[in-house]
């Protein structure tokens, strides 16, 4: 699979993204050793973090849009007695003005943060105004008002609390949100709303829809696998975590007719239910998705060349 004129399947590689890279520098490594070029990551994951990074290899690209509002889990360290400047560990930190919290006065707070809030994305972030990044008009002291969003948490759990370091405890909180959520804003809010002023110390993402850290290749062994030829074991096939899109089965003329584009009318009886699209397959292959319009399967992504 790495090596030149070697079959390279379509798929995903779930990527255990270490500390350090940016995920675009996940992506580079991911073209270089399949020699694939199409190649692109389901979802940012900052630097200072770690965990789950779905890369969508050759045809899989196209599906890409279909997990944009996957939610997404996280395992967040975050440290309260003082802010920062960036919401995170890499800022300026400001010490609070008031007493930081004890355990219970924490957890008492996480039931103001449960279900739809309003959150303010980080100064620092990708958050475009007007056609600029607020990290770049931040940075150039300039920083932006951001207007706030709805964002939903459907899970928030204190896992650990250590009150070692004399006004400066640390919780690691479970975390299970919407897409576009911004754990460093959470951990600022939690920290203005105690008084006391509160930032991310670490950030692993556990979860990226269906895709999980337990199910997550380490670069290294993304790098081993290419090297031996054997990459294609990590993939998942290009539709994984696409299951709510149920599969319907065509004939070799409908495919040779999706294949250019065309909108059909199925042999096979649709599957019940107010579907809104399908996974056409031949076989075990997908041959497209479809959305379902009175009855009639318009093809949207095509994976499958014309004869």
């Amino acid at each position: 699979m790495s090596g030149p004129g070697a079959a390279t399947p379509d798929g995903i590689l779930v990527v255990d993204k270490p500390v350090g890279p940016t995920s675009h520098d996940v992506v580079a490594l991911v073209r270089r050793l399949s020699g694939v070029r199409r190649v692109g990551h389901g979802g940012t994951l900052d630097p200072f973090a770690r965990g789950v990074l779905p890369v969508f290899i050759g045809r899989a690209t196209r599906l890409v849009e279909y997990h944009q509002a996957d939610a997404k889990g996280y395992r967040a360290t975050v440290v309260f007695g003082a802010a920062s400047t960036t919401d995170d560990l890499e800022g300026e930190l400001i010490p609070g003005s008031a007493p930081a919290p004890d355990r219970a006065a924490l957890e008492a707070a996480l039931g103001g943060f449960s279900g739809e809030i309003d959150q303010r994305p980080p100064a620092f972030s990708a958050v475009k105004v007007a056609g600029r990044r607020a990290y770049r008009a931040a940075r150039a002291g300039e920083p932006l008002e951001l207007p706030e969003r709805r964002v939903t948490i459907e899970h928030l759990e204190l896992l650990e609390w250590d009150a070692a370091e004399l006004g400066r405890p640390v919780a690691v909180l479970a975390i299970g949100c919407s897409a576009g959520t911004y754990v460093r804003s959470l951990a600022r809010d939690l920290g203005e709303r105690l008084g006391c002023g509160g930032y991310l110390a670490a950030l692993t993402r556990t979860a990226s829809g269906p895709f999980t850290l337990g199910g997550a290749s380490p670069l290294e062994e993304v790098r081993a696998r290419f090297a031996a030829g054997e990459g294609s074991t990590l993939l998942l096939p290009p539709d994984a975590g696409l299951e709510r899109f149920p599969r319907l089965a065509l004939t070799a003329a409908e495919v040779a007719a999706v294949a250019r584009g065309q909108v059909i009318r199925a042999a096979a009886t649709l599957p019940r239910g107010p579907h809104e699209r399908l996974r056409l397959t031949d076989g075990e292959r997908l041959v497209a998705i479809a959305r379902v319009a009175g009855g009639r399967l318009h093809p949207e992504k095509v994976l499958v060349e014309t004869a």
